[in-house]
């Protein structure tokens, strides 16, 4: 059993089942690219003193290191 209450699962499953195809599609790509931002902001925010040229490095070095990105790059 999923031991945190997910008060909303049921109504967020409702939505998605509503949606059309490419509706969903692009919800992928977007909440994709969120998680994207999310973490270049997080790998900023423990390296804040980076030149950005260093800063991109890394972050494609980390992102590198993620089986589905590498696949999505390809």
């Amino acid at each position: 059993m999923d031991p945190k209450p997910r008060q909303n699962h049921r109504r967020y499953i409702d939505i998605l089942r509503r949606m059309t195809p490419e509706q969903r599609l692009a919800k992928a790509f977007e909440l994709s690219a969120f998680t994207r931002r999310l973490f270049a902001e997080g790998l900023w925010l423990t390296f804040p003193n980076l030149p950005e040229h260093e800063f991109q490095q890394l972050l494609r070095r980390r992102l590198h290191k993620c089986h589905n990105f590498r696949k999505a790059i390809k």
